[in-house]
């Protein structure tokens, strides 16, 4: 993990670049105005999960066309990662959030009205992703932006990370808790909570706009946005050695835990099944959120080694996710989605503070970008192992990636010993 006097480098370089900005709002709070946005795109991205079991039961949809909504949102998150912090690097931060919480919106309503229309619900996925995407790369950068000097003179120097990381988890577990108790017991269940998501969202809309802009006119990048996309960040050693590796493990565990764990006992709960989808997904959230404050000690704890503490327990969990999928035992599988709500909590916020560390401020957005684009490509391991069901039961095919996940922490050990 980098070092103390490494990381208030980059975060001194980040309050030089936004110390002309404006300070007539309540400098220590106004990171708190952008938490409403971004918790509630988090939402929108989530708050399908649950949802699965409901479009193949009383949609009449096929399990890969259910499957496929599940995934489409990657379609727009990684254009939302990417594109978006280009374009904010450019444009600014504030305007592009707004824009993504705008796109939201409409996801949600599409999803709404359109219940029987495939093509319809496709669209309003990929413009759910869309807004995730922006709000992790651009709403993580205002985030950490809003963290330090002039705006925030008294957050520790991992609050920018450990902020905006904590908001998207709570946002993606109250998405599916809440979305799970509509569909079990409200009325118009494939309407009713993207109803609810649309006007929380234009409520979040107007608070975003009054919080102040951290990247001043002065500082925007003046190059055309696709050259943005370039971000030599990427091939820098500490990302390709410990990153990498990592991160692709962050959403991985989110996605076994909350999609695999429901269909290995599917069978043993009948009507139940949208609810304890929920119910795990709250609960692996719920675990990733309360660790994250952690991450601070556990890098003090172990030297900086907070993402290897992370992977060891990603590790575990996938071992146990084995024992669940040969047992088919609901209350198993609810213990693995504890062990990799921890692997995805740990993992998530010190695999960002790495990446914040090693960025300047002109590369922050674009740098997160890749970084969430890495994570989110775990999310594909549920469609994965599902397709791979007519030849390999899950028993196996979780088995081959808890191996592979052990290989990933042998890697992420000895980088990190390396640099110690």
């Amino acid at each position: 993990m980098t070092s103390e006097p490494a990381t208030e480098t980059a975060d001194h370089q980040i309050a030089t670049t936004i110390s002309h900005s404006a300070t007539t709002v309540p400098q220590r709070r106004a990171w708190l105005r952008v938490v409403p946005a971004m918790f509630l795109l988090a939402w929108g991205g989530n708050h399908f999960t649950p949802l699965v079991h409901m479009y193949e039961e009383d949609g009449g949809y096929a399990v890969w066309q259910a499957n496929l909504l599940l995934g489409m949102y990657v379609g727009g998150l990684i254009p939302g990662l990417l594109v978006a912090s280009a374009l904010s690097d450019r444009r600014g931060r504030k305007p592009i959030l707004i824009a993504g919480t705008i796109a939201a919106i409409i996801g949600s309503v599409l999803l709404g009205i359109g219940f029987d229309l495939f093509w319809l619900l496709c669209v309003g996925r990929v413009l759910a992703g869309v807004g995730v995407g922006v709000a992790m790369s651009v709403g993580t950068s205002w985030i950490k932006e809003l963290s330090f000097p002039p705006f925030d003179h008294k957050a520790g120097i991992t609050a920018g990370a450990r902020r905006p990381a904590l908001t998207l988890t709570v946002g993606f577990a109250m998405g599916a808790a809440v979305t799970g108790c509509l569909a079990q017991w409200g009325p118009l269940p494939e309407m009713i909570p993207y109803a609810v998501h649309a006007v929380l969202s234009i409520a979040a809309l107007i608070i975003v706009c009054t919080a102040p802009e951290t990247l001043t006119r002065e500082h925007r990048s003046v190059q055309h946005w696709w050259r943005g996309l370039r971000i030599p960040l990427v091939g820098h050693r500490t990302f390709i050695r410990l990153i990498i590796p990592a991160a692709p493990w962050v959403f991985a565990a989110a996605g076994v835990a909350y999609a695999v764990m429901p269909a290995l006992v599917q069978n043993a709960l009948g009507e139940w099944t949208t609810m304890y989808a929920t119910v795990l997904t709250v609960v692996t959230l719920g675990a990733g959120a309360l660790v994250q404050n952690l991450v601070p000690r556990i890098n003090k704890w172990t030297g900086g080694r907070a993402l290897v503490v992370g992977l060891t327990f990603m590790t575990i969990g996938m071992g146990l996710a084995v024992v669940a999928a040969l047992a088919a035992d609901p209350i198993m599988a609810f213990v693995v989605a504890i062990f990799l709500g921890i692997a995805y909590g740990i993992c998530v916020v010190a695999g960002l503070v790495i990446v914040q560390a090693i960025a300047e401020p002109k590369d922050l957005a674009g740098i997160t970008g890749v970084y969430y684009s890495l994570a989110y490509s775990g999310f594909l391991l549920p469609t994965v192992l599902a397709a791979l069901l007519p030849v390999m039961p899950y028993s196996i095919s979780l088995g081959a990636v808890a191996v592979i996940c052990l290989l990933s922490l042998s890697v992420v050990s000895l980088a990190s010993r390396a640099r110690a």
